[in-house]
């Protein structure tokens, strides 16, 4: 009786990796650079335009003051 061949258990790679491979072969190192660069750009704006309105939020409403009698 013959052993059985060894399992070789290989990882599968996540969407990011399997993306950044693909990415690697179409695009030259620059430009994957300045894309990751523009789109870190993109997300930073965003934060700064969610702070922008909650702090517009803020200014515009009138702070709750309680009554004492």
């Amino acid at each position: 009786m013959q052993a059985a061949p060894p399992v070789r258990a290989t990882a599968r790679p996540s969407v990011t990796t399997a993306l950044r491979a693909v990415e690697s072969l179409l695009m030259s190192g620059g430009q994957r650079t300045a894309r990751r660069n523009a789109w870190t750009s993109v997300l930073e704006d965003r934060r700064r335009a969610k702070d922008r309105s909650e702090a517009e939020r803020a200014l515009q409403d009138p702070p709750h003051t309680a009554r004492t009698s």
